[in-house]
């Protein structure tokens, strides 16, 4: 199963899903999927690292990248490079559709941790859609 690597700008909110999917209601499917989650500065990248960079790493080490909705903005854009990147086998961006709801309402954090898990149980057959919206 792929492993996940969360966007500087939502760090904080994938720890407060990471929080739910250990908690004693999810952790038997989160233990099954045997899945980390990983920072930029886990995995050797700075803040200011271009979107282009970052899905070119995660693709390269099977890293599903969760973040928040980010727009077309140049070539090295997240969507420019989804656009001009993206094939059949490469794994989907989670995208957390309002990462600051995540923060202030727990009811709004477990429906995108539950869509995550399900993507996730399903990750070969959600490759190649580019971005998945996360609720």
């Amino acid at each position: 199963m792929a492993t996940r690597k969360s966007a500087i700008n939502i760090q904080g909110q994938v720890e407060l899903l990471r929080l739910i999917w250990e908690s004693k209601s999810w952790q038997e499917m989160w233990t099954g999927l045997a899945v980390s989650i990983y920072t930029f500065a886990d995995v050797g990248l700075a803040g200011n690292t271009s979107d282009a960079v970052i899905w070119r790493l995660c693709q390269q080490r099977e890293l599903v990248l969760i973040t928040g909705n980010r727009n077309k903005e140049g070539p090295d854009s997240l969507e420019a490079t989804l656009q001009n990147e993206n094939v059949a086998d490469s794994l989907p961006v989670f995208t957390v559709a309002d990462s600051e709801r995540v923060r202030h309402s727990r009811e709004y954090a477990e429906r995108v941790a539950t869509r995550a898990l399900e993507y996730l149980m399903e990750i070969d057959r959600v490759r190649g859609t580019g971005r998945l919206y996360l609720p």
